[in-house]
Protein backbone atom coordinates (compact mmCIF):
# COMPACT_ATOMS: atom_id res chain seq x y z
CA UNK A 1 0.00 0.00 0.00
CA UNK A 2 -0.17 1.67 -2.05
CA UNK A 3 0.56 1.12 -5.72
CA UNK A 4 0.57 3.85 -8.02
CA UNK A 5 0.21 2.74 -11.89
CA UNK A 6 1.38 5.43 -14.51
CA UNK A 7 0.09 5.42 -17.70
CA UNK A 8 1.46 7.45 -20.32
CA UNK A 9 2.99 7.61 -23.98
CA UNK A 10 6.43 6.63 -24.01
CA UNK A 11 8.87 8.83 -22.12
CA UNK A 12 12.92 8.27 -22.01
CA UNK A 13 14.35 5.99 -19.35
CA UNK A 14 15.67 9.74 -17.33
CA UNK A 15 12.26 11.34 -17.02
CA UNK A 16 10.43 7.84 -16.07
CA UNK A 17 13.17 7.81 -13.15
CA UNK A 18 12.91 11.34 -12.04
CA UNK A 19 8.94 11.04 -12.05
CA UNK A 20 8.94 7.48 -10.34
CA UNK A 21 11.05 9.13 -7.28
CA UNK A 22 9.36 12.27 -6.96
CA UNK A 23 5.82 10.79 -6.99
CA UNK A 24 7.70 8.40 -4.34
CA UNK A 25 8.92 10.65 -2.18
CA UNK A 26 5.54 12.65 -1.77
CA UNK A 27 3.74 9.19 -0.85
CA UNK A 28 6.13 8.85 1.84
CA UNK A 29 5.50 12.20 3.29
CA UNK A 30 1.78 12.79 2.96
CA UNK A 31 0.98 8.69 3.80
CA UNK A 32 3.61 8.97 5.74
CA UNK A 33 4.71 4.92 5.24
CA UNK A 34 7.88 3.48 4.36
CA UNK A 35 9.29 3.57 0.92
CA UNK A 36 9.01 -0.84 0.88
CA UNK A 37 5.66 -0.04 0.83
CA UNK A 38 5.43 1.73 -1.86
CA UNK A 39 4.80 0.28 -5.48
CA UNK A 40 5.12 2.58 -9.01
CA UNK A 41 4.37 0.89 -12.35
CA UNK A 42 4.72 2.51 -15.75
CA UNK A 43 2.64 1.42 -18.62
CA UNK A 44 3.38 3.28 -22.04
CA UNK A 45 0.83 3.86 -24.80
CA UNK A 46 1.43 5.17 -28.71
CA UNK A 47 -0.61 8.07 -29.06
CA UNK A 48 -2.83 6.03 -31.24
CA UNK A 49 -3.82 2.92 -28.85
CA UNK A 50 -4.39 5.74 -25.74
CA UNK A 51 -8.24 6.39 -26.54
CA UNK A 52 -8.97 2.96 -26.98
CA UNK A 53 -6.29 1.44 -24.27
CA UNK A 54 -6.45 3.60 -21.70
CA UNK A 55 -9.97 6.27 -22.05
CA UNK A 56 -12.07 3.58 -22.89
CA UNK A 57 -10.64 0.65 -20.71
CA UNK A 58 -9.48 2.40 -18.01
CA UNK A 59 -10.79 6.28 -17.46
CA UNK A 60 -14.02 6.02 -18.24
CA UNK A 61 -15.42 3.31 -15.97
CA UNK A 62 -13.64 4.87 -12.78
CA UNK A 63 -14.85 8.65 -13.51
CA UNK A 64 -16.47 8.63 -10.70
CA UNK A 65 -12.85 7.71 -8.73
CA UNK A 66 -11.00 10.42 -10.56
CA UNK A 67 -9.51 13.14 -8.31
CA UNK A 68 -8.45 15.38 -11.12
CA UNK A 69 -9.66 14.33 -14.84
CA UNK A 70 -8.02 16.41 -17.95
CA UNK A 71 -6.62 18.95 -15.80
CA UNK A 72 -9.35 19.77 -13.49
CA UNK A 73 -9.53 19.03 -9.64
CA UNK A 74 -12.46 16.93 -9.06
CA UNK A 75 -11.67 17.50 -5.60
CA UNK A 76 -13.12 20.07 -3.46
CA UNK A 77 -10.29 21.99 -1.48
CA UNK A 78 -9.89 22.39 2.23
Amino acid sequence: MPYIAIKCYPKDEETKKQVVEKINQIIMEAWDCPEEAISISIEEYPPEDWEEKVEKSEIDPKKDKMMILDGEKLYKDV
